[in-house]
């Protein structure tokens, strides 16, 4: 096999298109020779792979892009690939199993087996073109990933993943939102995008801020309060004076260590005279009213009813 040929294979995970071998002086028999000797296989129609076995998600990506060349991942499988190579720990995976690829708009194309096409006004303004394969700019792949999740918490579980793993930040992703003349639920995106920047890092303080703090009248607490000991600097979630909430999402303390650390802290507050009250997801969404009527108690502050049919009396 040529030395170019086998150079744009590594380049390309071992995936590589027709046109590309003609570009690089393969003749047709060279291909069949490459196929017949099973140097290569193929994936879809015109697009192989150098190897006979199952393909990773990589040479699944890289597959999809060639197949519909020129193209680029979009939305959900762009996300992935930017978090494949600079967010790997951001969370769990927002794809559906289908890989979603982008084209110009105007083309006329047969979507290959397992990828649905995205088609697209002035495409070059949205992809980088130089990384490999080619993908949606990080802060538009987040919105239209968000856009594919079927629930408000799943959609802000997105952006604070991304924005957790340092990929990019809400100032980022609000120009981004603002630079779309149509995208649905607008001044939503702008709410939780204003949220985040202000120091809400995931679903379950998010929910807390909205459905506990705020909607019940509760004083504002800091956020992401950072706070040096003797040990080191760290951050508390919610920082009321006198009382620290921590919000215990599962992503971050689902192990015997993670939880042995949280205790440790909650223990060196105690000492420095400051209450500490744990949360998880049960108390923060299955009973907001309970816990707002708890953390008043607790502040010895004012509380009012989140609507008609809150726990929360109205004489509070």
């Amino acid at each position: 096999m040529d030395q170019e040929i086998r150079e744009r294979l590594d380049a390309q995970a071992g995936v590589i298109a027709r046109h590309q071998l003609r570009e690089l002086g393969a003749r047709p028999c060279d291909l069949e020779r490459m196929v017949r000797r099973r140097d290569l296989s193929p994936v879809y129609r015109g697009v192989f792979v150098n190897h006979t076995g199952e393909l990773s998600w990589a040479q699944l990506a890289w597959a999809a892009v060639l197949a519909v060349w020129p193209a680029a991942l979009w939305g959900p499988t762009a996300l992935r690939a930017h978090r494949d190579h600079r967010v790997r720990a951001a969370g769990e995976s927002v794809e559906d199993g289908t890989l979603h690829v982008a084209v110009e708009h105007g083309r006329r194309l047969v979507a290959p087996t397992g990828v649905t096409l995205h088609r697209v006004r002035r495409l070059d303004d949205q992809v980088r073109w130089n990384l490999g394969p080619p993908r949606q700019h990080v802060e538009q792949a987040v919105l239209d990933a968000a856009g594919c999740a079927t629930t408000r918490t799943g959609r802000i579980g997105v952006i604070t993943a991304v924005a957790n793993a340092g990929a990019s930040t809400a100032e980022r992703i609000r120009r981004a939102l603002d630079a779309r003349s149509r995208i649905r639920d607008r001044e939503w995106w702008r709410g939780v995008l204003t949220d985040l920047a202000e120091g809400t890092n995931s679903v379950l303080e998010h929910a807390y801020l909205v459905n506990v703090e705020r909607a019940h009248g509760l004083p504002a607490g800091r956020r992401q309060a950072r706070v040096v000991t003797e040990r080191g600097v760290t951050y508390r979630d919610v920082d009321y004076d006198g009382l620290v909430v921590e919000l215990d999402g599962h992503a971050f303390h689902n192990s015997a260590v993670d939880r042995t650390r949280d205790l440790a802290r909650d223990l060196r507050t105690a000492v420095a005279g400051v209450r500490t009250v744990r949360l998880s997801y049960g108390q923060v969404f299955d009973d907001p009213c309970g816990v707002a009527a708890s953390i008043a108690a607790i502040l010895h502050a004012p509380v009012r009813p989140c609507g008609p049919r809150c726990a929360v009396p109205r004489s509070a």
